[in-house]
């Protein structure tokens, strides 16, 4: 039966954008089928997706080395993908991790960055008090700071350089979102919310948290959404600049685990610092569920807590504003992205970032794109196959 596409990337997030761009490099007839950002989310009807934002963390040091090995990949093609699109997304501040003093996470994340040879240093909690004036660390803290390939990118714009490029290699992109893939006649048919249908050798479903919608797979992939509530911090040209030399920052301590970024410009032209790290999880089931939660400015509760976690550790800073957005998370079982086909050999899957895979989204599309070319992932250092999951 004739195909419209040889292949058809359902999902133009950062993972999905990523693998058609790797297809179109290497493949005729690849399209990546995703919505532009909606103008306005709060009467957007279509589906949504969490990289509608300008900050995310970037940086090789993990306590996992898969995780690791997937962001360093990822970052060694940053220029080449700023370079040929003329899109700058990063911004190499550096990242430290900083956690009690001895701890296994603090070995373990220095472990793999050595494994990988990626340099780092040691800072003792004075070592952190001198390099980093600008925060007051809870006692007894320790921390391996990352000065080079680390910082922090624009999801956003990656996404937009990814999207460019996989159109310049060739690629079809189609502003619409998926209602429903299946097999038929040995290929896969697509069907969008737009009412168009085409049909494809096969299909690679990368929609993030929105791959746990109904109709899309012949088994739902097991996978947990949970909902995110980030906070931003409006600061001043003043602020922004005495700041300059703060790092992306991990903290990992006793009784919570936030993320915090430095001051970032936003489309808005105001800097804001963000901060993440919900002390509680809730669940998102269903499509519905996660409409509805994108169209609500997050949870007042995590906004609480966050603010008073930023009160203590970044005490110099008097915010113009705090605002909150919602954003979400989704997990597998085996902690990794699932890269791998379903029950039919038309259709793979390409999700489950687990909160951390804006960095390495360029690796596991490329791992994506591998899967439908190639027909497997070979084992390129990882201990993990990426095998999927389905309930």
């Amino acid at each position: 039966m004739a195909v419209d596409f040889k292949y058809i990337v359902v999902g133009r997030g950062l993972m999905g954008a990523a693998a058609a761009r790797h297809l179109a490099r290497q493949a005729d007839g690849v399209a990546v089928i995703g919505p532009d950002e909606p103008d306005d989310r709060r009467t957007h009807q279509g589906v949504f997706a969490s990289h509608y934002d300008e900050g995310r963390i970037t940086r090789t040091i993990d306590p996992d080395r898969n995780w690791a090995l997937l962001a360093n990949r990822s970052i060694g093609r940053y220029g080449e993908i700023a370079s040929e699109s003329g899109i700058d997304f990063y911004r190499e501040v550096g990242c430290v991790v900083v956690a009690p003093d001895g701890s296994d996470y603090l070995a373990r994340t220095r472990q793999a960055a050595v494994s990988l040879s990626v340099e780092t240093s040691l800072l003792d909690e004075a070592g952190l008090k001198t390099a980093f004036p600008f925060f007051a660390f809870p006692a007894g803290g320790a921390g391996v700071f990352e000065a080079s390939g680390a910082g922090h990118i624009s999801p956003r714009k990656l996404v937009k350089a990814q999207s460019l490029l996989a159109e310049r290699a060739g690629a079809t992109v189609i502003p619409d979102h998926v209602v429903s893939i299946r097999s038929e006649g040995g290929s896969a048919v697509v069907q969008t919310a737009g009412g168009l249908t085409y049909r494809a050798e096969k299909v690679l479903l990368a929609a993030g948290g929105f791959s746990i919608a109904e109709n899309l797979l012949p088994r739902p992939v097991a996978m947990m959404v949970y909902a995110r509530t980030v906070t931003l911090f409006e600061v001043s040209e003043a602020d922004a600049a005495r700041l300059a030399g703060m790092p992306s920052l991990i903290l990992e301590t006793p009784g919570f685990h936030i993320y915090l970024l430095p001051p970032i410009r936003y489309p808005d032209g105001k800097f804001y610092l963000k901060i993440g790290g919900d002390p509680d999880d809730l669940i998102l089931r269903d499509e519905a569920e996660m409409r509805a939660w994108f169209k609500t400015e997050g949870r007042e509760t995590v906004r609480v807590h966050l603010q008073r976690i930023v009160a203590g550790l970044v005490p110099d800073i008097t915010p113009l504003s705090i605002s909150t957005a919602a954003c979400v998370v989704s997990y597998t079982q085996s902690g990794y992205p699932m890269i791998g086909y379903t029950s039919s050999p038309a259709i793979a899957v390409l999700t489950g970032c687990a909160g951390t895979s804006a960095k390495s989204s360029d690796e596991i599309g490329r791992l994506g794109a591998e899967l439908l070319l190639s027909g497997r992932i070979s084992g390129q250092g990882y201990s993990t196959e990426f095998t999927p999951q389905f309930r």
